[in-house]
C-alpha cells in the first residue's frame, strides 16, 4: 500500500513540476481548485481541477516570510500578485478563491496575515490548512506522520485512520542548515545558502549540516512517542538531500519515506484542500 500511494504521489509531484517549469496548463473541466503557499524560501501557487489532478503552477524564491510569520507584508502580496498573474494568463482564467497553509501552532493573528496577504491579490481565503496535513493529502495515506522540513521550522502531523490526531511545529529547518554551513564555511548567509543548494557537492555539504537533520529526527521522535507510528513521510525543500531519510530512519528507528520533489508536496495539497 505504503508503494501504490508513494507512486501516485511521485506521479502528481512529477506533472506539476513540468506544468510549473513549463509555464503551461493541462485541460480541465469543471471548477479549479487554488492553493497559495507563503514558504520560508518559495512561495508557490498551485491550481488544480476537481478531480485533484494538476493543472497549472508558478513558484518564487522568497524570503518575506519567517518560521510561518510575514515580515514583508508588502513584498508577499507582491509575490502572491506576480503568481496569480503568470498563472491567470496560462490558463486563460481568473483566479478568485484560494486556500493556504499554516505550520502548526501559530498564533492566530499570524495566520491572519497569511490569509491578509492572500486576500490583498483578489482572492478570497476559503480554507487554511496547517502544512503537514496538506502534504498528508498529496500522500494519501490513512496511517503515518508526515514531517514538513521547511525554512524555518519542522511542521509534525499524526494521522490514525485518515484523520489528524497530532500536530506539532519545532524551530529547526533549512534556515538552520543555512546557518551551520555559514558558519563552517566564515561566509554570510546568502553565500552559504548558494553553496547549500549546489548539487555537485552535496555529499560534503551534507556531512556538515547532518546534525541539524539528526535534531530534526530527534524533536519527531520525541513527538510521535506513544502513537505506535510505522511510517514517517518527509516532505519540504529542506529535505531533499538523498541521504536525508536515512538518518531520519537511523535515529528514530522507523521506516521514513521521501517522495519526489519534496519541496511541491504541500503546495499542490494546499490546492487539493480548496473546497468551496
Amino acid at each position: 500500500m505504503i508503494l501504490l500511494n508513494l507512486d501516485k504521489c511521485n506521479s502528481a509531484i512529477e506533472e506539476f513540476s513540468k506544468l510549473i517549469k513549463e509555464k503551461r496548463c493541462n485541460p480541465y473541466e469543471g471548477k479549479l481548485k487554488v492553493g497559495v503557499d507563503l514558504g520560508t524560501a518559495n512561495i508557490v501557487l498551485s491550481v488544480v481541477d476537481e478531480n485533484n489532478k494538476p493543472v497549472a503552477g508558478a513558484m518564487y524564491p522568497s524570503s518575506v516570510v519567517k518560521d510561518g510569520i510575514v515580515v514583508d507584508y508588502i513584498g508577499a502580496t507582491r509575490i502572491v500578485r506576480k503568481l496569480k498573474d503568470e498563472v491567470e494568463q496560462i490558463i486563460g482564467r481568473e483566479l478568485t478563491y484560494a486556500a493556504t497553509a499554516i505550520p502548526p501552532g501559530i498564533t492566530d493573528g499570524n495566520t491572519k496575515v497569511i490569509s491578509n496577504v492572500v486576500e490583498s491579490c483578489d482572492m478570497e481565503v476559503v480554507h487554511v490548512i496547517d502544512e503537514p496535513s496538506a502534504a498528508a493529502t498529496v500522500l494519501g495515506i490513512q496511517e503515518g506522520a508526515v514531517v514538513d522540513v521547511g525554512g524555518g521550522t519542522t511542521g509534525i502531523s499524526i494521522i490514525k485512520n485518515g484523520e489528524v490526531v497530532f500536530t506539532a511545529d519545532e524551530p529547526t529547518g533549512g534556515t538552520h542548515m543555512t546557518l551551520v554551513l555559514a558558519g563552517f564555511n566564515k561566509v554570510s548567509f546568502d553565500e552559504a545558502e548558494v553553496i547549500k543548494k549546489d548539487k555537485k557537492s552535496e555529499r560534503d555539504i551534507f556531512i556538515v549540516v547532518k546534525p541539524v537533520v539528526e535534531k530534526m529526527a530527534s524533536i519527531v521522535k520525541k513527538y510521535i512517542k506513544g502513537y505506535d507510528v510505522e511510517t514517517i513521510y518527509v516532505v519540504g525543500g529542506a529535505c531533499c538531500f538523498s541521504e536525508f531519510e536515512k538518518v531520519f530512519k537511523k535515529e528514530t528507528k522507523i521506516e521514513t519515506i521521501k517522495p519526489i520533489e519534496p519541496l511541491l508536496v504541500t503546495p499542490l495539497g494546499i490546492a487539493m484542500n480548496c473546497n468551496i
